[in-house]
């Protein structure tokens, strides 16, 4: 339409606030932001504030009430009020505009969403609420997609989803994400694929097939169990016992030994007993993830939770828990990641963090790299060979020993 890019919000014509709402404290950084730029922005009849996201439900009565000074509200993937407020504002035709544009210059590791929405209504979580029920994007779609950002010289591509197991329950003829992943394994240039996040009800034999068969699919898996106590899993509505989810964890390994496992955890829930508690602590000791993403529970209006139940533990004690939780893990991945140093990895680079070289090998972990004297410094995209000659819970350091860019990894099957 004309407009250009520009860093400062301040003097921006017109604002477009992508908000996340999965927790409070997101929602409520959005709020702030929101008011911020109201009071930027009062009295200036050229500039616009468009607000879009999971912040933005089906009823946006009370929205509107508390910020007026909003010019547009949209709701996720609903960019056409945005486009089309922003061409009455400034005398723009929106004639060709079109949604889903591919960066130009995208990340050598990128994303792609494949399902919108969620139809699993865990009673801590409001998504279902604000995002609607599940809808997956067309194979043909995401496989054009995937093809630009790989012509664009993205490498590595991770399939996302609130569910992404549930992908294509919903398409005629259907398919499931088994099927997503063969097709578009066969992209030329394609060096590494991944995806989540995954449920334990939906992770079925057949996508665990397709990740032990497909050269191109990473052996990495986000199953989030969110609690590891029956009486906690039945009020958070997850559909599965603890020992039903140690059996997916087995099945999981079986089907793929060199598997890497990562979750998700909340610590805090309604009700939750200091009992109860260390029963998560006890399936962490068991499985030895390599990463988990732990959070305190938090409150969300218009949860089911939120008018059912009592949000009874103290903040106090939540932050208590989740501290544990993570002395308890760094301890886990100290232990695991010492083992690595003189082994060798391939690994994608994927440039500077911190003003350090990095990329990640298959299992998803990050390997900062140092190049010895006499070879090149590999740029971001290329692959490259190392042995890892350090550790931290958090990240592994290596040498270089050299780049293979064109050389194909080939996964054995498993007999």
């Amino acid at each position: 339409m004309g407009f250009e890019s520009i860093d400062d919000m301040a003097i921006a014509d017109v604002v477009v606030l992508n908000t996340c709402v999965v927790r409070q404290s997101a929602e409520d950084t959005a709020t702030g932001l929101i008011g911020r730029l109201g009071k930027k922005m009062k009295g200036n009849s050229d500039r616009m504030i468009a607000v879009m996201g999971c912040m933005v439900g089906p009823q946006q009565t009370e929205l509107k009430r508390r910020f007026p000074y909003v010019d547009v509200w949209a709701r996720p993937q609903e960019y056409e009020p945005i486009l089309k407020t922003a061409g009455l504002r400034h005398g723009l035709d929106l004639e060709g505009c079109i949604n889903g544009v591919v960066p130009q210059f995208p990340n050598v590791a990128s994303f792609i969403p494949i399902v919108h929405g969620c139809d699993k209504f865990c009673t801590f979580c409001i998504i279902p609420y604000r995002r609607g029920r599940e809808n997956s994007r067309s194979t043909i779609e995401i496989v054009h997609e995937a093809e630009m950002l790989v012509a664009r010289g993205v490498k590595d591509i991770t399939l996302l989803g609130q569910n992404v197991d549930s992908y294509g329950h919903d398409l005629q003829p259907r398919v499931d994400l088994a099927d997503l992943l063969e097709e578009v394994h066969e992209i030329d240039g394609l060096e590494r694929l991944r995806f989540l996040t995954s449920h334990p009800n939906d992770m079925s034999v057949r996508i665990l097939e397709a990740v032990r068969d497909l050269p191109k699919v990473c052996e990495t898996i986000n199953l989030p169990f969110q609690a590891g106590d029956d009486t906690v899993l039945a009020n958070m509505r997850r559909g599965y016992t603890s020992g039903q989810y140690l059996d997916k964890i087995e099945l999981t390994k079986k089907t793929i030994p060199d598997v890497h496992l990562t979750t998700d955890l909340i610590v805090g829930f309604s009700g939750e007993t200091e009992t109860q508690f260390g029963h998560s602590l006890d399936i962490l000791r068991a499985v030895e993830f390599e990463k988990v993403h732990t959070s305190e529970y938090s409150y969300r209006e218009g949860t089911f939770a939120s008018r059912k139940m009592n949000d009874d533990i103290e903040r106090a004690v939540k932050k208590a828990r989740k501290t544990t939780v993570e002395e308890l893990q760094n301890e886990i991945q100290a232990k695991n990641n010492a083992k690595l140093v003189g082994q060798t990895y391939t690994v994608l680079v994927e440039g500077r963090k911190r003003g350090r070289l990095h990329g990640r090998n298959r299992g998803d972990k990050l390997i900062y790299l140092s190049v010895p004297d006499g070879l090149g410094v590999p740029k971001a995209g290329e692959t490259v060979s190392v042995e890892i000659t350090g550790s931290s819970p958090w990240s592994l350091e290596s040498e270089l020993s050299q780049v293979q860019s064109r050389v194909k990894k080939e996964k054995v099957p498993v007999e």
